[in-house]
């Protein structure tokens, strides 16, 4: 039972959208701006890059926070972070304080992951520079680093068999969640990071 609690506590918590109230306190609606995306990337764009920084942070700090303290605070096995964190995440995602429509989990995924794979995370992180220097895509970046974390916990097999599981599921949510910025890419019309056009990432 209080599993089952703390995830809705956690889901809760990752529905804050900090976005929409960080550029909401600049006098922005970020719904309407930019992509319409509340995460961190539309806010750099859009509001400015410490704003942009704040939104990552904090929206990281959504999914570390569950995953690491939440089954210390139940008493529970850290196995149960990953429940707690992709909790965080689908509240992220899908806030049910803006009838479901939020931000595509990038940044809470990887909070959730530095409490439960940190090696991973470093694995993803380097993977992400590394796009970005290559593409200027955050969309791709982003896609193939979730792969990247994904792959990792499966190849160093040190994690419980749930972990890799629902690791493997988060990535493959981070791509559903950038199906758009995939028809953009086909197209041709997908902007890249430096760009003026805002795109959906």
């Amino acid at each position: 039972m209080d599993e089952i609690v703390l995830a809705v506590i956690a889901y809760l918590f990752g529905a804050v959208p900090f976005g929409l109230l960080i550029a909401k306190s600049q006098g922005i609606d970020i719904r309407n701006e930019g992509s319409g995306n509340i995460g961190a990337t539309n806010v750099f764009r859009v509001v400015g890059k410490e704003w942009g920084i704040t939104t990552f942070v904090l929206d990281a700090l959504k999914g570390f926070i569950p995953a690491y303290f939440f089954p210390i605070i139940g008493n529970v096995d850290p196995v149960y972070g990953v429940l707690f964190g992709f909790a965080a995440i689908v509240g992220h995602s899908f806030p049910v304080y803006l009838n479901f429509k939020g931000g595509k989990g990038v940044a809470t995924s990887a909070g959730m992951l530095l409490g439960v794979a940190p090696l991973a995370v470093g694995v993803g992180f380097l993977t992400w520079i590394i796009c970005m220097v290559v593409s200027r895509y955050v969309s791709v970046s982003s896609m193939v680093a979730a792969v990247a974390v994904a792959a990792t916990v499966w190849i160093r097999g040190d994690k419980a068999l749930v972990v890799n599981i629902a690791l493997s599921v988060l990535a493959i949510l981070v791509i559903w969640l950038h199906r758009d910025n995939i028809k953009r890419l086909l197209n041709g019309t997908e902007t890249r990071l430096g760009k003026k056009k805002e795109s959906a990432s």
